[in-house]
């Protein structure tokens, strides 16, 4: 099934002169398919192909692109266990992991395609004439959404399924009306490759046009910067680093066109530990944080990455519960040796900054490219002094940040840049005093917790996947969720337009019977 080529529209191709191979990080062997990197000219004629595509896929009608939607998803669970096995060997995963991620891909599909079932994603809004108005007349005027053009999906290194081929950018994109051309990542290239297959052969079946989607091979950075300089392009949806992300928002800049880039980057999603909660529950929350730091051997956006208390007896009760814990986990192994070296990189520069001391770390000998875990220890003053402290490790790991007082937590809450989340530990009652702590940590975040974890994004309409620079590039928009569809959308205004030359989303007759904003009123009703 694995032939290692691109896919450019509805052929598979091998062009380039540059090859790769996927690693399996637990055996720490290279997979046998070799990957043909995309050449200039498959990237060039894979947007091409989008481009061509784009006029009538973003006319087909909602239903119609629901169905094939719905058809990836059935397509993806036909892979069965060939794909969890494909996935497994590629990240060092278990197959558990892997059901799950498949699950969480094929519901966002058909969450997406329930979402164009029902049609209001198009957010349509009526205005109707008053020529008689007084002392100007009011022309008619009808607003709506309308799809970007096409997309370039860049693959996430730790969502080989849900962030990726079929994952929440593409799902959203295909669903706004966007063809979709992802650039797959290449640590798991094979995993990638397989539900791109199965996405051809649901647009095939369900009759969309050629070019609504490809997958281009890459293997390092060239081939995204070619694909996001094709002056075709309209928009990007990438997770991953801050550097990654940024040197993308930066090239889309610079273009004749500047074009969106929609960029996850990275989170140390902080935890806030409350004084009474430390006094009443602290061998829960220890138990509870320790899980969720060594979730999938941290590797994780929404890993929780500096945990911060006030200095008490309680809280070192806290430190010490969590310590033994974190000690009782076995380690896992990391996606790829290059993460796992970033990892251990990572957790060595931090040992080395001032004032920093171990609280806990794994010590015995483990194999190949196994994520140690990690809690160091540092008070709110060098926090405050040292901006290295503030960053991501990505992996097993978390800095505690002893505070003084409520005044020192607040201070060192204010030096933090924008994260995707930030928890709050505290109880009911006590939560109601620290009302300029919650509100300071509401401008830093996407997503505001109450005594839970960070780690666990629930896919749903109210979910907000997101958060001020660097967490994102653009903190008004979601990556999961109902609302993730905005990001490829633009409003188009149509004045004095003939009924019949309107989308069928503005006509009077609604033949959608979409529920629709009409002169202030929210109806389904005809004009």
């Amino acid at each position: 099934m694995l032939d290692g080529k691109n896919i450019i529209g509805f052929k598979r191709s091998k062009r380039g002169s540059n090859s790769f191979k996927t690693i399996n990080p637990i055996l720490n062997i290279e997979n046998e398919t070799v990957y043909y990197e995309a050449s200039s000219e498959e990237i060039q004629e894979a947007v091409s192909l989008a481009h061509q595509a784009y006029r009538t896929y973003a006319e087909t009608s909602y239903k119609h692109r629901a169905r094939f939607l719905n058809a990836i998803a059935e397509e993806i669970m036909a892979l069965d266990q060939t794909l969890l096995d494909t996935y497994c060997s590629e990240t060092g995963l278990p197959e558990g992991r892997a059901k799950g991620e498949r699950g969480r891909t094929v519901n966002q599909l058909r969450m997406f395609a329930q979402i164009l079932d029902e049609g209001s994603f198009v957010e349509a809004s009526i205005d109707t004439a008053q020529p008689d108005r007084q002392p100007v007349p009011k022309v008619d005027l009808r607003k709506m959404m309308v799809p970007l053009g096409p997309v370039a999906v860049f693959g996430a290194s730790n969502f080989p399924l849900a962030y990726s081929s079929a994952g929440g950018d593409t799902a959203s994109a295909l669903a706004a009306g966007c063809p979709v051309i992802v650039k797959g990542h290449p640590m798991h290239a094979g995993t990638g490759s397989m539900v791109s297959s199965a996405i051809i052969k649901a647009a095939k079946d369900t009759a969309m046009p050629e070019g609504v989607f490809s997958h281009l091979n890459s293997s390092g950075h060239e081939v995204g910067e070619v694909l996001l300089k094709n002056p075709l392009l309209k928009a990007v949806g990438f997770t991953g680093s801050i550097k990654g992300g940024r040197a993308l928002f930066d090239l889309a800049a610079k273009r004749k066109e500047p074009i969106p880039v929609f960029a996850e980057m990275g989170s140390v999603n902080p935890v806030v530990l409350l004084p009474e909660a430390m006094k009443k529950e602290a061998e829960k929350w220890a138990k509870t944080i320790a899980q969720s730091i060594t979730l999938g051997s941290g590797q994780f956006c929404t890993n929780p990455g500096i945990l911060m208390g006030i200095k008490n007896s309680d809280l070192d009760c806290f430190i010490e519960i969590l310590a033994k814990e974190i000690n009782e986990v076995v380690p896992a192994s990391m996606l790829h040796p290059v993460i796992a070296d970033k990892y251990d990189d990572g957790r060595s520069q931090m040992q080395q900054q001032k004032g920093t001391s171990v609280v806990v770390e794994y010590s015995e000998k483990t194999k190949a490219n196994v994520g140690r875990p990690a809690i160091l220890k540092v008070s709110a003053a060098e926090f405050r002094e040292n901006p290295k402290l503030h960053q991501e490790v990505f992996g097993p790991f978390s800095l505690l940040v002893e505070c003084q007082n409520i005044e020192d937590l607040e201070r060192a809450v204010s030096l933090l840049e924008g994260q995707l989340t930030a928890s709050v530990i505290g109880t009911t009652e006590e939560l109601r005093g620290y009302d300029h702590l919650l509100k300071q940590l509401e401008t830093k975040v996407g997503r505001l917790i109450f005594n839970g974890v960070p780690t666990g994004v629930e896919v749903c309409a109210s979910m907000h996947h997101g958060g001020p620079y660097p967490a994102t590039t653009d903190s008004r928009f979601s990556a999961v969720g109902d609302d993730a569809i905005k990001r490829w959308l633009r409003p188009v205004c149509y004045q004095n337009c003939p009924d019949e030359l309107l989308p069928a989303s503005l006509q009077n007759s609604n033949p959608l019977q979409l529920l629709r904003r009409v002169d202030g009123t929210l109806t389904r009703a005809k004009l």
